[in-house]
């Protein structure tokens, strides 16, 4: 459905640091750049992720009640996910990581804060 999406970050180096690390535990390859807008890129054959300042020239800011989710190929990446990411500078947030039950079968989710508060997670659906 999504062919990107871009986060604004107000502290691009520590952000690409904290992506590089809480990606690469998904099997994501490192940031491509910075382009020549200073936004850093990371690519898969199913869309791209990026951040970079805020083009209006104001600070990035998350948006509240806004989740970005990566797939996690295996139960094990999503805590590696959550456990890069803490240690690459991300803040653990919401029940600590594990299965949820929900209206669209069981999975496995995993959710952090970034450095400029934006609210991710890494998701595995069991079964």
């Amino acid at each position: 459905m999504f062919t990107h999406v871009t986060f604004g970050a107000n502290d691009i180096e520590a952000s690409r640091r904290f992506y590089d690390a809480a990606l690469g535990a998904l099997g994501i390859e490192p940031a491509q750049g910075p382009d020549p807008k200073g936004r850093y890129w990371w690519r898969t054959a199913r869309g791209a992720f990026a951040i970079g300042a805020p083009i209006d020239g104001e600070a990035a800011c998350h948006a509240n009640g806004g989740t970005l989710g990566f797939h996690a190929k295996s139960p094990e990446m999503v805590q590696a996910f959550h456990d890069a990411g803490v240690a690459a500078g991300g803040r653990a947030i919401e029940d600590p990581p594990g299965e949820r039950k929900g209206p669209f079968g069981p999975m496995l989710l995993a959710y952090l804060r970034d450095p400029s508060g934006n609210k991710i997670c890494a998701m595995h659906r069991v079964g």
